[in-house]
């Protein structure tokens, strides 16, 4: 529930659905394809309460299932087979809001778990987010009015937003990259004992009549039915290859390219692309033709589906080969391979935690944006912590700090006569940083990703225990605000590269998550803020500080202001000859 010095998020809708024997799979599990037409409409409803008029669904981002609902039968004591104990009778809970709103889209983040009735036990389903477009009655978009977030949760929600849709832009990109850099060879995996099943044996099509029971309150196919109906082929097809049940572990991306309405015949395809150890990737796309058949078709969504089939033991078992057809079917399996590396760094990049170790996360061309992404919002969660108490005041200069957990951060504020679009350029280049920051004695550009990512080799003038200098290997992460009120960003975290591993003339330094905000107060005068979450290393010197034992931050952020005002209009006449 909402803390009561706030009132309920008015775009927040709740829906709980108590599970009967028609929403279940011949396993007594809940249908997966039931559930996304659950989470479909309750994204729409949240998505409608902002915006005031109709919404469709434009794409929902990869979703991972933890649990499956199955019947209380499969876990019995002494019963291990992977699954979670809930079924017919039973209640499943789902919250959805909207995040942010763009222009004419907005971000919904929604929030699946179960509930035992008779335990009263709550167990987490899956977390999904999907972006929905207004449209007004005539069907042109709508333009939306800003959402105001009101908590902590909300506001790191709001900022992150930003991150999560520019992700999703340039996903397709990602894709064509990595396929560009690899092998156009397709190399078939052996297993022993295992033979090859034709890829066209797992192919299937199936047709579906658009009924009103289908449609919204505008006529036009549910998302969330188009979904389970592909969830439904995608079953079959993998069912073909394992000859087994498989489970569905997670969905990649659907993107709704057109809509549907009554009256269509939605034409489902799918097809296993590739046949991994223990998972596969189906293909699947919908596609929707008129009452004339013959006319050409409408392409309206596609989506990848990983599945695997467990055990009695609740293990992945291994699966049988697939041999692709030629042309299209190794292009696909070629394409499936790429997805799943990608899936696996987004995983891990996107979800690590910030407490294991090492710190620092291998740089590879195929997880550079989901390493930007993590960058860049490990930064706003740390701006959008509501916590941070006032430490120290020297003159113009601020000093506030959080603690929380295992680790203490810190920020430094000051207001500056220079244009925060300026003071970005100038902050954001870290080989100008010993200009003013007395512990960098140099930066080196290693990489130059693309206009908003850099890699950079740091040295520090400050000694490591072993009395050697230190150095670092960052990743700069620099982003314009995305709307009204957000700040410039330009965050820091580090990373490994095999061309610049640790050598013993310094002592590899790390830091989690750092950087600057600026957000602009007027034309002429900007708030400036440094964050730094304090590694190990770095923490008896934060102390020091904090504590006015040491007026250093002070006296270094005091320069970094002399150093804007220096450079500002030499800044602005680089910027100018550049347009």
């Amino acid at each position: 529930m909402a803390s009561p010095s706030h009132p309920r998020n008015p775009t927040e809708v709740q829906m709980s659905q108590l599970v009967l024997p028609c929403h279940t799979n011949h396993r007594g599990e809940l249908s997966i394809g039931q559930l996304l037409k659950w989470i479909d409409t309750a994204a729409c409803l949240s998505a409608e309460r902002h915006a005031g008029c109709p919404c469709v669904t434009a794409s929902m981002d990869d979703i991972y299932f933890e649990h499956t609902i199955s019947q209380p039968y499969l876990n019995t004591p002494g019963r291990r087979d992977g699954r979670s104990g809930v079924g017919v009778g039973q209640v499943v809970n789902i919250k959805a809001k909207v995040n942010r709103a763009f222009n004419s889209s907005m971000e919904v983040g929604i929030q699946v778990s179960y509930e035992d009735l008779c335990s009263g036990k709550h167990c987490s389903i899956c977390k999904a987010y999907a972006t929905f477009v207004a449209h007004s009655s005539s069907g042109n978009k709508v333009a939306l009015k800003p959402l105001i977030p009101q908590t902590e949760e909300e506001k790191i929600e709001h900022s992150i937003a930003a991150e999560r849709r520019r992700m999703r832009l340039v996903h397709k990109d990602t894709l064509k990259d990595l396929l560009t850099r690899s092998p156009h060879e397709t190399e078939l995996e052996t297993r022993d004992g295992s033979v090859a099943v034709p890829a066209e044996k797992t192919r299937v099509e199936s047709v579906e009549l658009v009924l009103p029971p289908h449609a919204n309150h505008q006529g036009n196919t549910f998302g969330g039915q188009i979904m389970a109906w592909m969830e439904n082929v995608a079953t079959i097809a993998a069912s073909r290859l394992c000859h087994a049940y498989p489970t569905l572990r997670a969905i990649e991306m659907f993107h709704f390219r057109g809509p549907s309405q009554v009256g269509d015949r939605l034409v489902l395809k799918a097809i296993v692309n590739n046949a991994f150890k223990n998972s596969m990737e189906v293909g699947v796309c919908a596609e929707a033709y008129g009452q004339e058949m013959s006319i050409s078709c409408r392409h309206i969504n596609s989506a990848f589906m990983t599945f695997v089939v467990l055990d009695q033991e609740g293990r992945p078992r291994t699966l049988p080969m697939l041999a692709p057809e030629r042309g299209d079917g190794e292009r696909r399996y070629r394409e499936a391979s790429a997805r799943k590396k990608i899936r696996l760094d987004r995983k891990y990049v996107v979800s690590c935690k910030q407490t294991e170790v090492p710190l620092s996360v291998p740089w590879d061309q195929s997880n550079k944006v989901y390493l930007s992404y993590n960058n860049v919002s490990a930064l706003k969660m740390l701006v959008a912590k509501a916590n941070w108490a006032l430490a120290r005041e020297k003159e113009k200069v601020q000093m506030y700090t959080l603690e929380e957990d295992k680790f203490l951060s810190f920020r430094i504020e000051m207001s500056v006569r220079i244009a925060a679009s300026q003071a970005f350029s100038l902050l954001s280049d870290l080989r100008r940083r010993h200009e003013w920051d007395s512990h960098y004695l140099s930066a080196e550009l290693v990489q130059q990703v693309d206009d908003d990512d850099m890699i950079y080799h740091v040295v520090s003038q400050t000694l490591s225990s072993e009395n050697k200098l230190q150095d670092f290997v960052i990743l700069a992460s620099r982003r314009k605000p995305c709307g009204k009120g957000d700040p410039y960003v330009v965050a820091f975290r580090s990373v490994t590269l095999p061309t610049h591993p640790a050598t013993a003339n310094f002592t590899r330094g790390e830091t989690i998550c750092s950087g600057f905000c600026i957000w602009p107060e007027s034309e002429e005068m900007s708030k400036v803020a440094y964050y730094n979450q304090a590694t190990p290393g770095y923490l008896n010197y934060v102390t020091t500080n904090v504590a006015g034992l040491s007026s250093d931050f002070c006296a270094t952020f005091e320069a970094c202001e002399k150093f804007l005002l220096k450079n500002k209009e030499d800044d602005l006449i680089v910027r100018l000859q550049s347009l």
